[in-house]
């Protein structure tokens, strides 16, 4: 059977949309049950650059005004968390995490030398690369790879899009790239990609495309499983009707189920808040504070929550200076969410930054993003962190 330019794009495409390593689909075939007390991460990356210092207010510094005395959000209107420091008015959930000792902020979170383009930063935070070094596996896919080193049902990773990202590849193994798994699925059972596969097994002689019918062989295999688990163990629970949402609802779901996942991925944005930030932070807060919400309910009462580790991080912090425009220019150095029932630091753990000491008008990272990573990768994932990340990085005690 000869297949038209078109419809080899439209077979490429599947296999893109999905997998691109067909032995990561070796854990969907007969999968391990997942062991009580298995740890599972759920990035969540707010893309394009989310304003820190609006984020997490210091209400009580003045220069924090002088720089920004219309953007600034006012004392009285921040959610109160110290004498010194308060969260966006948006983020009532995570106040409440916070309370409960189940938030903690880490500040001032970058890297030496930092770049302020949106693709080259996401870039550096997807490998875990130094500013100067150019990789082509995140930090989560080389982590894929050494948990399978060698072995048959490797742990899987799965990102709530239509398109991997760095983070998720490696050297041997990827993650798997899915809105949902019902489109998956769908997509996977159309006519066309049946027929083709039906064809093929009856064809031979097919050997430079050999490889791709392979991977959407076991594309096919992995949907219709994925597709099967998730509707197991559906979440009963009340989600908001978003994006984000969905996904956080889709994960959730698939951690209930048997699936050996311990790696989720989903972004929210864009952030890029150059011009009218306040109310486009706002709407974008307000999404990520219900749906987070709404998750971290659901894992409580499944009594999931102290084995699920979320965070989230932005490729930069904002300026500190606001500009002409209502809205920050691209920054530097910025704070990250960790929440979880298994913290075992909460709160605010380091000092805010400081507005007095910056760095042509940036301010200045404390926290290597790398020890965040490191960090989770051996305490959370119990992983090689040093081989993984190719340098010893020093690890912080949140977990």
């Amino acid at each position: 059977m000869l297949i038209k330019r078109k419809e080899f794009i439209q077979v490429g495409s599947l296999a893109t949309a999905s997998v691109l390593v067909p032995k990561f689909l070796k854990a969907f075939e007969t999968p391990l049950p997942v062991p009580k007390g298995n740890k599972v991460v759920v990035v969540l990356q707010l893309s394009g650059g989310n304003d820190g210092l609006n984020t997490v207010i210091p209400y009580r510094n003045d220069l924090y005004y002088k720089a920004r005395p219309r953007l600034g959000i006012e004392r009285g209107n921040a959610l109160s968390l110290t004498d010194e420091t308060g969260l966006h008015p948006s983020l009532t959930g995570f106040k409440e995490l916070f309370d409960d000792g189940s938030l903690s902020i880490l500040n001032n979170v970058g890297y030496p030398n930092p770049d302020r383009s949106h693709f080259r930063s996401m870039d550096i935070w997807h490998a875990a690369s130094q500013s100067n070094e150019y990789w082509t596996t995140g930090w989560l896919g080389r982590y894929l790879d050494a948990q399978c080193s060698g072995c048959d049902k490797p742990t899987q990773a799965l990102e709530l899009d239509d398109v991997l990202s760095l983070a998720l590849k490696g050297e041997e193994l990827r993650g798997i790239a899915m809105k949902d798994p019902r489109r998956l699925f769908g997509t996977a059972n159309e006519k066309f990609f049946r027929e083709v596969m039906k064809e093929h097994q009856k064809q031979d002689d097919e050997r430079p495309v050999e490889y791709l019918y392979k991977t959407m062989a076991e594309t096919l295999s992995s949907a219709d499983y994925i597709f099967k688990q998730s509707r197991l163990h559906p979440t009963n629970a009340t989600y908001p009707q978003t994006g984000l949402g969905n996904s956080l609802k889709t994960i959730a779901s698939l951690i209930f189920s048997d699936i050996n996942t311990r790696v989720y991925y989903v972004s929210l944005g864009s952030f890029d808040t150059h011009v009218n930030q306040g109310p486009q932070q706002q709407r974008l807060f307000t999404e990520m504070n219900d749906a987070v919400s709404a998750f971290v309910k659901d894992l409580k009462q499944q009594g999931k929550f102290d084995d699920v580790l979320l965070f989230t991080f932005s490729e930069f912090g904002r300026r500190v200076q606001q500009n002409a425009s209502g809205g920050t220019d691209h920054g530097t150095a910025n704070n990250m969410f960790f929440i979880s029932g298994g913290l075992k630091q909460k709160g605010v753990l380091n000092a805010m930054p400081d507005l007095s000491d910056l760095t042509e008008d940036d301010l200045k990272h404390q926290v290597d993003f790398k020890s965040v990573y490191a960090t989770i990768l051996n305490k959370w994932l119990e992983a090689d962190d040093k081989s993984i990340l190719k340098k010893d990085y020093q690890h912080l005690s949140f977990i």
